[in-house]
């Protein structure tokens, strides 16, 4: 396998360093560096900035602001922009909905909702997971029945992450519940200002409001707000759930994040044991690294190789231990909270950022759903 970029992918990894770090909002750089969360408005100005630099959906077809790079090319951007602490493009929109209108929806949804997608000028949210189906995707009980030239909607939608700033929601909907369970499935656009749609926040472990509930009481949707056939979405849910599993090992971010940790550890590296960790930690971050170029040389023009499950679970696994090692290095001063409480901002939010990131082995397919494509497509179990 040949690791050296070639000299035209070198010129590329440069100029997309140089826009990041150069041409890029410092101020949202500086806030992701110190790990605060950032406002809607960040979000927006982050992406509309990338949009405006063509630098938003590089993955989407050429039509709808893509750019036909090679998957190489689509790495070493998402690589970048990482290192550099810029947000990335919002998953909802970019990963998500965008590429399933471009290749499932018609013509008129392409038009009305693909531009305004890649600019964030609508705010997606993703209406997948039920109280009683997460993992068991398939099991879902919210219904969609038709009247006319509409849907009428009932349910509930749980786990919806920043839905409180959603302006639409792509949701999977029970079509018809006489038939095996994936085959009665289909994919509506709900507009979250119709009447009977309410959204309730779920308060986090970490203090923050990331998550939410949605409720449908009788909302009508317009039938064209449908995507690909009626009853087709779990084709459409299994090809967005692939979208959203490429490039959910954040490497860049975690090689940075443990960068600022040993920056940070000052005297703590005298510590035998301390420093064990950072050199375990930043070995597995150059597999995982190597594991991730590999990955992109076997999906080159086609799909995600099964190895991406590789990537969801290590990456995921290491992204956790470098948070459980910023908040051990804050010591007691992790534990303060409020602030003001004298203690420096990176400690005050070591432990809400621990807390937080034990969601990251749980979205994007548990890492027990990985450990199952592991062992079934790679290891033929």
């Amino acid at each position: 396998m040949q690791l050296e970029l070639s000299a035209e992918d070198q010129a590329f990894r440069e100029e997309m360093r140089e826009f990041f770090t150069m041409k890029f909002p410092q101020e949202i750089r500086d806030a992701v560096t110190a790990g605060r969360e950032l406002t809607k408005e960040q979000i927006v100005e982050s992406q509309q900035t990338l949009n405006a630099a063509g630098l938003a959906v590089p993955h989407w077809p050429e039509e709808w602001g893509g750019r036909g790079w090679s998957d190489l090319r689509r790495h070493l951007w998402n690589e970048e922009m990482q290192a550099a602490a810029v947000p990335l493009p919002l998953a909802f929109n970019a990963n998500m909905i965008g590429p399933v209108l471009a290749h499932f929806g018609s013509q008129e949804l392409k038009e009305r909702f693909l531009p305004p997608t890649a600019n964030l000028d609508i705010w997606w949210s993703q209406g997948f997971s039920e109280p009683d189906a997460g993992s068991d995707l398939a099991s879902l009980r919210t219904t969609a029945v038709r009247d006319g030239d509409h849907f009428v909607v009932n349910g509930q939608k749980t786990w919806t992450t920043l839905g409180q700033y959603g302006d639409w929601i792509f949701t999977l909907v029970r079509t018809d519940p006489e038939v095996k369970k994936q085959a009665g499935i289909s994919m509506l656009l709900i507009d979250m200002t119709s009447p009977g749609v309410e959204v309730r926040p779920i308060e986090l472990i970490d203090g923050g409001h990331e998550v939410n509930e949605v409720w449908f009481t009788d909302v009508r949707v317009p039938a064209d707000l449908l995507v690909g056939e009626l009853n087709g979405g779990w084709t459409i849910a299994k090809f967005l759930l692939g979208n959203e599993r490429v490039g959910v090992a954040p490497v860049g971010t975690t090689k940075r994040v443990l960068a600022q940790a040993k920056e940070l550890a000052g005297a703590q590296l005298e510590d035998p044991f301390t420093r064990a960790r950072f050199a375990e930690l930043e070995n597995e971050l150059l597999s995982l690294e190597l594991t991730a170029l590999r990955v992109v040389a076997h999906s080159e023009g086609g799909e995600p190789h099964p190895a991406s499950s590789v990537l969801k679970l290590k990456g995921t696994e290491i992204q956790q231990a470098v948070t459980e090692l910023v908040l051990d290095l804050a010591g007691p001063a992790g534990l303060a909270t409020g602030e003001g409480a004298g203690v420096p901002e990176w400690a005050h939010l070591a432990a809400p950022t621990y807390l937080n990131m034990r969601k990251a082995s749980i979205y994007g397919g548990s890492n027990e759903i990985q450990r199952q494509i592991i062992a079934r497509t790679i290891l033929g179990l």
